[in-house]
């Protein structure tokens, strides 16, 4: 009988029981919330758009509202530090879910009111506020998230999330074009607007996280300033925090500047649309389910360190396949490999690299300090990426920039080593 139970913890049905945790599956309803906001503001509303006869100028103009995602940070205290009247008997975090769920599917309605043919103003406004709410939203549902997970469920529950993600996001984008084909726009915005129900639905089943720790003071002003000066405070009194930091700012460095650029090397090879909507849609979407499981799984069974550190080597690898790929030149079966192993890749370093800075996150100040750490993330690889990766192509070639790529890579996974090696990196414990 005890073999048989050991067999069974080790097994398949071992490796999926995680997942069907509480935590995870709360994760996972948390994760299909935040991903359809932006659905609604990105393709979907471009599709909308473009049917309505808006020229192409018009159109990018709602990149703004897109802006608001990545100054979230200078909100998120409030969603630590300001307690809701009358429902925030239900919990700062149960609170604040229900809350920003109702502003989000508010948002979206009005977007979905709005005729941008006669008042193009009123609906960039509309867009703003979408990204507005949904970026709110995505406060709370990190927090929520990162509090409800035992540390120990951490990687699983950032995949979980991330799975949410991409279901939420795709999902809400198809429904909205198979309603606006059968019954119009506006009734395709309002039925998307259920999109927001499952997180809210998960915060009052799940219940008010038992890791979430207030700040000291709860009394006016005092409290307020607290909020706002506590998260910076508390991080960097830490041991290396400027190493931490550092290591925030330049680990996605290569990897972002290579991403940015994969279509441009395809159409240059000469790649047809078939070929990569087959493998770099395809091949990829499915590579990147597989990376997002595997991370989650080996995050449990070999810890932080080791999972973190192998999966920064593996993101750097990925980039050196597209210098192969470049030159190689046009090869299906040389596409395939490198996408695969990309999108393979990016989805187990998203998982674990996730789950390490949900692990830094003090449970006092949590909402504030993912939201700081995750617009740390990307602000230099996309500032850096949009300034020179078309030019540093034209100058260098396509083999060389992915060589670069993968050099600019090496020193995140260096300095994480040197985090190990100085004890600066624990493994999840409940505690930042």
């Amino acid at each position: 009988m005890a073999l048989e139970e050991a067999a069974e913890n080790t097994g398949f049905a071992g490796a999926i029981r995680p997942y069907l945790e509480r935590g995870p599956v709360a994760a996972f309803c948390l994760g299909i919330s935040s991903g359809f906001p932006y659905a609604m503001i990105g393709a979907t509303l471009t599709t909308r758009l473009a049917q309505d006869g808006i020229d192409k100028k018009t159109v990018t103009a709602f990149t703004f509202a897109f802006l608001v995602y990545n100054l979230k940070f200078l909100w998120a205290w409030m969603v630590d530090g300001v307690h809701l009247p009358i429902l925030g008997r239900l919990g700062q975090r149960v609170s604040w879910l229900l809350l920003t769920g109702v502003l989000v599917m508010a948002a979206v309605v009005n977007l979905a009111l709005v005729d941008p043919a006669a008042h193009i103003g009123a609906t960039v406004t509309a867009a703003v506020l979408v990204g507005l709410a949904g970026a709110t939203f995505d406060i709370v549902i990190d927090a929520y998230r990162i509090e409800t997970l035992e540390p120990r469920q951490l990687g699983i529950g950032s995949g979980m999330s991330q799975y949410g993600w991409r279901i939420g996001s795709a999902g809400a984008g198809a429904l909205a074009l198979v309603m606006a084909d059968r019954a119009g726009w506006q009734a395709a915005y309002l039925v998307c607007a259920l999109f927001a129900l499952p997180a809210m639905l998960a915060g009052v089943m799940v219940g008010e996280p038992q890791r979430h720790r207030e700040p000291t003071s709860r009394k006016g002003l005092a409290h307020s300033w607290a909020a706002i000066k506590g998260p910076l405070v508390e991080f960097f009194e830490r041991k290396g925090a400027m190493l931490v930091l550092l290591f925030i700012l330049i680990h996605k460095i290569g990897d972002t500047l290579a991403n940015l650029t994969f279509r441009l090397l395809f159409d240059d090879l000469g790649f047809t649309n078939d070929e990569i909507a087959v493998f770099d849609v395809g091949v990829g979407f499915w590579a990147y389910l597989i990376g997002i499981f595997v991370g989650g799984l080996l995050f449990a069974r070999m810890g932080l360190r080791k999972s973190v550190l192998i999966a920064l080597v593996l993101m750097c690898v990925s980039n050196f396949s597209f210098a192969l790929l470049a030159t190689a030149g046009h090869s299906n079966a040389g596409m395939a490999a490198a996408i695969g192993f990309e999108n393979a890749a990016s989805g187990f370093g998203g998982v674990v690299v996730v789950a390490y800075f949900s692990a830094l996150c003090d449970l006092r100040f949590t909402a504030a300090q993912y939201a700081l750490i995750s617009a740390g993330a990307s602000i230099v690889g996309r500032f850096v990426t949009g300034a020179s990766a078309g030019a540093l192509i034209e100058t260098m070639g396509y083999m060389q920039f992915y060589l670069l790529t993968t050099l600019l890579a090496v020193p995140g996974i260096i300095l994480f080593w040197i985090m190990v090696r100085m004890g600066m990196v624990e493994e999840p414990n409940g505690h930042a």
